[in-house]
């Protein structure tokens, strides 16, 4: 997936898959995790954010949606 980098304290990239609903993010540390069933609105709006951290954490974490740390 291609990812575009971003300006953020803790997140370096992120990508978004239109078929499968898959949000990639790629955290400063090199940990890169992928967020399943993501509306497409919900990517459009990250990228927006002032905060993507927070934005990350406030409507994706904490809304427990499927992830996986791919590495």
């Amino acid at each position: 997936m291609n990812r575009i980098a971003v300006t953020s304290s803790n997140i370096r990239s992120i990508g978004y898959d239109l078929e499968s609903f898959v949000l990639e993010v790629e955290f400063t540390s090199g940990d890169v995790y992928q967020y399943y069933d993501v509306p497409q609105h919900l990517f459009q709006e990250l990228l927006h954010a002032s905060s993507l951290g927070g934005f990350l954490n406030d409507n994706i974490v904490k809304y427990h949606y499927r992830y996986r740390k791919i590495s």
